[in-house]
């Protein structure tokens, strides 16, 4: 008997989707005792955020338990899907270290909590943003996993969207809050991708 390697790439994603909210559970119970200082929930971070989960999780879920749209199904074999299971191992793995970096710090959505600290070290000694690197690991693993084209780039699209609609709202909000020190920070970091802006 072979095995079915696009069934398989489906159960990777659901398996990796499944760890990705047992990791954020946590974090997301602490952060909500602390109350929010400020936030910028504008109507542009709230659509790239929809169009981000749209990407990312309602539209692989619709192929992977119903298979629409089967006419942009394509063949997949075992390196593909290997390879896509270590990116989005990686990319939980990233998740991890970073919500154990921020702790109470974190949110889902453009906001600073009481009391919010300014993150520099660990994993955001060279890198200012490494969830969205994880997030970036997951929308490149979503293709390797998925063998359909929409189900498979929706990922790399909605997370981009909401990417490049919302770091620049971020680290403006942070030079804000902390002003020459985020300045020199940003100075001496990258972006998503250490020695990469």
């Amino acid at each position: 008997m072979t095995l079915d390697w696009v069934l398989t790439g489906k159960i990777i994603w659901c398996g990796c989707l499944v760890l990705w909210a047992l990791i954020r559970w946590i974090p997301n119970r602490r952060s909500r005792k602390v109350k929010i200082d400020k936030t910028s929930r504008t109507p542009s971070e709230r659509f790239s955020m929809a169009v981000s989960t749209l990407g990312l999780g309602i539209i692989p879920a619709i192929w992977v338990f119903t298979g629409i749209p089967g006419s942009f199904d394509h063949a997949t074999n075992p390196v593909v899907v290997i390879i896509g299971l270590l990116i989005f191992a990686g990319s939980l793995r990233l998740f991890r270290i970073t919500h154990k970096a921020l702790g109470a710090m974190w949110s889902h959505s453009l906001d600073l909590r009481k009391g919010h600290k300014l993150v520099t070290t660990g994993i955001y000694e060279n890198v200012r943003h490494p969830m969205y690197s994880a997030f970036w690991l997951w929308a490149l693993a979503q293709p390797f996993l998925l063998s359909n084209w929409i189900a498979g780039f929706s990922g790399i699209v909605g997370f981009g969207t909401l990417y490049f609609l919302r770091v620049g709202q971020e680290e403006q909000m942070m030079e804000e809050r902390f002003g020459e020190e985020y300045r020199q920070y940003c100075a001496r970091t990258k972006r998503i991708i250490p020695g990469i802006h």
